[in-house]
C-alpha cells in the first residue's frame, strides 16, 4: 500500500513538473514572439499566474458569443478637438428625364435618375422593372456565379405595393420601386444569410439589417442576395467563383464580388456592398462600376456580419456617383443599434463652392502604376474643370504593420469556428486565407493589439494634419499603402472607372475626402465623372 502511494505521489509530482515545463516553454515562446527576454526567475514567478489565466480563459469560452454581439470598445476615427459637421442638409437628387424604351430590357443599364423619372411619371411600373431584372438574374446569374438567393416572392410583393402607392399619389422618392441587390452578409427574415461560407450556407437570421430596412422604407425592391467571398474575403464562395462580366474567365475580385458583377452586368438597378480593406474598391475596379465607401461610423452595420468592428463599412455600388450619393442619403444615420454610428448632415458643395476646393495629388503615384496614362488623364480633366491641384505626400507611417488588427478582430468574430475545426470546411485553404489567418491571429499578444490601436491614433492625427491643407485628394486606387491606410483611419472614398487597360479590362481612380466630408468627395468625383463616358460603358456580352 505504501509503495502504491509513493508511486502515485511520484507520478503526481512528475505530472506537475511536466505541466510546469510545458508552461515554461510556452512562456518562452510568447516572449520571443513579443520581442521580450525574461529571466528564469521572472518566468518562474509568472507560471502560477499563467495557469490561473488559462483557467479564466476556459471559463470565458463557456459564454456564448454569436457574431451579432458587438465589441464594446467603439472605434472613433476623430482625433481630440475634431468636431462632427453640423447644419442643414443640402443634398438634392436630380432626375434625368427619359422616355420609355420600346424594349423594357433597355432599362437594365439605366441610372437611378433615369429609372426614377420613368417610375414617377408612371411610364414604367415597378413590377415590370422587377420582372425584367429577375429574368436577367435567372439568365445571367448562373454564368456569372453572382447570385446566392433570388428574393423573388418578396420582390414582387414590394413592387406591387410600390405601384399601388405611386398610383395613389404616395410617391416616396427616387428609390420608390427601384430593384436592387444586397451582399449576402445582410440579414433578411425568411431568407438565408450565408456569408458566402459553406459553414453558414443554411443560416437564417430572423432580423432585418438596418440598411435593408431603410431602403425598404424608401420603397426600394430587393430582388437578390448577391455573392461574397467566404466570410468576406475574395470572390470564391461555397457555390463557385464570381465572374467579371467584362471577362468571364476572370474573377470579380472581392469581397463584394456579387454586387460588383451584378451591377456591371445590368442585373440590378444598384447594389449594397461592404468594405473592410478594399472590398468595395477592388470589385468596383474589376467590374467597372462606381462605389462609395462612406466615412466609418456614418452607416449602421446592424444586421450585417461582423468581420472587424473597427474597420467594417457598408456602402453602395452603382452606375454613377449620382446614384451612390442618393443611396448614401437614404442609408446614413443612427439607428440606436450600432452605437459606433453618428448623425452627420449630408452637405454637398454648390458649384461656386466646389471650384474653391483644394485637390491634392501625389505626383509620383501617377507615374509608377501600370495604369499611369489613364490616371494622368484624370489630373488633366480636373485642371480643365478649373480645380486647383496641390502636390502632396502622404505622411510617413509604417501602415502595413497595423494590418494584423483586422486579423485579430476577424479571429475573435469567428473564434468558435477555429476551436471546432469548422474552418476546415471553408473552400479556400491556403496561406493567405481565413483558416490560417484565424489560427495565426491567436498568437498576437493583447498588449500588441492595444499598442497598435494607439499607433493608429497617431496615423489619424497625421492624416488630420494633411487635410488642413487640402479638401480632397485623388490617387490611383491601389497605389502604395493608401487603401489600407484610409480603411484604418475611416476616411471616405469614391472609386470610379477612368478607362481600360491593354487587356480591355476597366481601370479606376479613387477620390479620398476628410472625415464626415462625404459630400465634398462625392461632389469632386461627380464633377470629374460627368465629363467622361467611362461609367456609361457596359460589358458587350450582357448588353
Amino acid at each position: 500500500m505504501y509503495r502504491l502511494f509513493m508511486m502515485f505521489l511520484f507520478f503526481m509530482i512528475l505530472s506537475c513538473s511536466s505541466e510546469k515545463r510545458a508552461l515554461n516553454q510556452d512562456a518562452k515562446g510568447m516572449e520571443n514572439l513579443a520581442g521580450l527576454d525574461f529571466t528564469q526567475s521572472e518566468r518562474d514567478t509568472m507560471l502560477q499566474t499563467l495557469s490561473v489565466l488559462r483557467g479564466k480563459y476556459d471559463t470565458l469560452r463557456t459564454v456564448e458569443l454569436p457574431n451579432s454581439i458587438p465589441f464594446p470598445l467603439y472605434f472613433d476615427p476623430r482625433i481630440p478637438g475634431q468636431v462632427i459637421p453640423k447644419g442643414r442638409e443640402n443634398y438634392l437628387f436630380q432626375e434625368f428625364p427619359t422616355r420609355r424604351p420600346d424594349n423594357i430590357e433597355d432599362c437594365a443599364f439605366f441610372t437611378i435618375g433615369q429609372l426614377a423619372h420613368l417610375m414617377r411619371t408612371q411610364q414604367v411600373s415597378s413590377v415590370e422593372l422587377t420582372e425584367m431584372y429577375l429574368d436577367r438574374l435567372k439568365r445571367y446569374g448562373p454564368e456569372l456565379e453572382c447570385v446566392v438567393t433570388l428574393t423573388e416572392d418578396l420582390a414582387l410583393k414590394q413592387a406591387s405595393r410600390a405601384d399601388e402607392e405611386i398610383r395613389r399619389g404616395r410617391y416616396l422618392g427616387p428609390l420608390h420601386g427601384i430593384p436592387y441587390g444586397a451582399k449576402d452578409l445582410l440579414a433578411v427574415p425568411g431568407y438565408k444569410t450565408t456569408w458566402g461560407a459553406t459553414t453558414h450556407k443554411d443560416q437564417i437570421i430572423d432580423e432585418t439589417a438596418t440598411i435593408i430596412k431603410k431602403l425598404e422604407d424608401a420603397g426600394a425592391v430587393l430582388v437578390a442576395k448577391l455573392t461574397l467571398g467566404a466570410l468576406a474575403w475574395g470572390d470564391v464562395w461555397f457555390g463557385g467563383k464570381t465572374r467579371n462580366p467584362w471577362n468571364t474567365e476572370q474573377g470579380s475580385s472581392g469581397s463584394s464580388a456579387g454586387p460588383g458583377s451584378a451591377t456591371a452586368a445590368g442585373l440590378v438597378g444598384f447594389s449594397i456592398g461592404s468594405e473592410t480593406w478594399g472590398s468595395i474598391v477592388s470589385p468596383a475596379t474589376r467590374n467597372g462600376v462606381t462605389g462609395l465607401r462612406p466615412t466609418f461610423g456614418t452607416v449602421s452595420r446592424s444586421g450585417a456580419m461582423a468581420l472587424s468592428w473597427s474597420m467594417d463599412k457598408l456602402g453602395p455600388m452603382c452606375r454613377s456617383v449620382d446614384d451612390c450619393a442618393l443611396i448614401y442619403s437614404v442609408i446614413k444615420g443612427t439607428d440606436g443599434l450600432d452605437l459606433s454610428v453618428v448623425d452627420v448632415p449630408f452637405q454637398v458643395p454648390i458649384k461656386k463652392e466646389l471650384r474653391s476646393l483644394r485637390i491634392g495629388y501625389i505626383e509620383s503615384a501617377f507615374n509608377d502604376t501600370n495604369t499611369a496614362e489613364n490616371d494622368r488623364g484624370v489630373l488633366t480633366r480636373l485642371r480643365e474643370l478649373g480645380f486647383k491641384l496641390v502636390p502632396i505626400e502622404l505622411p510617413e507611417f509604417p501602415t502595413s504593420s497595423l494590418s494584423f488588427l483586422l486579423n485579430v478582430e476577424a479571429a475573435a468574430a469567428f473564434d468558435e469556428m477555429t476551436r471546432n475545426n469548422k474552418d476546415d470546411e471553408l473552400v479556400r485553404q491556403v496561406k493567405w486565407a481565413w483558416p490560417n489567418v484565424f489560427r495565426t491571429a491567436r498568437h498576437v499578444p493583447a498588449v500588441e493589439y492595444i499598442q497598435a490601436n494607439r499607433a493608429r491614433m497617431i496615423l489619424n492625427q497625421k492624416m488630420s494634419e494633411l487635410f488642413k491643407n487640402i479638401d480632397v485628394y485623388v490617387v490611383p486606387s491601389f497605389w502604395g499603402d493608401n487603401l489600407l491606410r484610409t480603411n484604418l483611419t475611416g476616411h471616405p472614398c469614391v472609386v470610379l472607372p477612368n478607362g481600360f487597360n491593354e487587356k480591355e479590362s476597366p481601370t479606376s481612380i479613387s477620390f479620398i475626402g476628410d472625415l464626415y466630408k462625404d459630400g465634398e468627395v462625392i461632389a469632386v468625383s461627380h464633377a470629374y465623372q460627368r465629363g467622361t463616358g467611362w461609367h456609361k460603358k457596359y460589358p458587350p456580352k450582357f448588353k
